[in-house]
């Protein structure tokens, strides 16, 4: 018989929807235009800070949650053999892996050339460091611009894999983004979590160090 087994802590469950919802905040904003820019540009220090803080959450947050517990690309193979068990994938699968690791550098990428870009209208609503980018300004927003291809690219086949998880595999991977908990064979007694109160002061650091870049 499953139990319902904690898995995902708090912080990674919050970073997860608000980067969701941020990311969707910024296509739309970029969409419309004109006075939106404003917002567009204050969404994207707050997505820095998310990035920085899943970084270092990466490393020091709950077993879950780090790298080293979920990045294995050699198990691949193992995994399209279904030859590891559902405990052994608590977290993220190793193909899933892959797709939170690139998400963050190209959302790393685009937040950066986003900081530095200049806008091509209006010049009204530049990156908060377009400043010190010269004449590699516009270089800088034209990578920001041909980058969101890709990046459309990758959240459609990260909602086309969970679709498949859900209806193909019956396998619902929402579930547990919300509540934290899985339904497992087996207990995880070895599983850790790191502190909310350690991930809330860590956030609010990055949040003040993403913010003091509009102060530049």
């Amino acid at each position: 018989m499953k139990k319902s087994i904690l898995v995902w802590d708090l912080p990674t469950r919050l970073f997860h929807w608000l980067l969701v919802g941020s990311m969707f905040f910024m296509i739309f904003s970029a969409k419309q235009g004109g006075a939106w820019m404003a917002w567009h540009l204050r969404c994207g220090l707050f997505i820095l800070a998310l990035i920085l803080f899943r970084i270092f959450w990466g490393f020091v947050g709950s077993d879950t949650a780090r790298f080293s517990s979920f990045f294995k690309p050699l198990q691949i193979p193992r995994y399209l053999r279904h030859e590891i068990s559902e405990n052994e994938q608590a977290g993220h699968n190793p193909l899933g892996a892959l797709m939170v690791v690139a998400m963050i550098v190209v959302i790393g990428i685009q937040i950066i050339t986003g900081l530095f870009a200049m806008d091509a209208n209006a010049y009204v609503y530049n990156g908060y460091l377009s400043r010190f980018a010269g004449n590699d300004a516009e270089t800088f927003r034209n990578i920001h611009a041909n980058i969101v291809p890709l990046l459309l690219l990758m959240i459609a086949l990260h909602v086309l894999a969970v679709l498949v998880y859900l209806f193909v595999r019956k396998n619902n991977l929402i579930h547990p983004m919300i509540t934290g908990r899985k339904n497992l064979s087996e207990p995880l007694p070895n599983l850790r979590f790191a502190s909310n109160i350690k991930a809330l002061i860590a956030f609010i650091i990055f949040a003040i160090l993403a913010y003091a870049l509009s102060w530049i």
